[in-house]
């Protein structure tokens, strides 16, 4: 596990929450999509981190 990675990922997330919010707060929809959508790339570099520990288990 790359904690580095996961640092990433969950600043991404928090970037995504804080857009998502501006985009709800100012009305604009654009905002509001692109913060979603990186909440949901933070997702898949969770689940990209999750695999690597499970095969790095597995291996070991």
């Amino acid at each position: 596990m790359s904690l580095e990675e996961r640092a990433k990922a969950a600043a991404k997330n928090v970037e995504g929450k804080i857009q998502e919010a501006v985009g709800n707060i100012t009305g604009d929809p654009k905002d509001k999509v692109e913060g979603q959508a990186k909440q949901g790339e933070s997702e898949v570099r969770h689940g990209v981190e999750d695999v690597k520990d499970n095969v790095k288990k597995t291996l070991e």
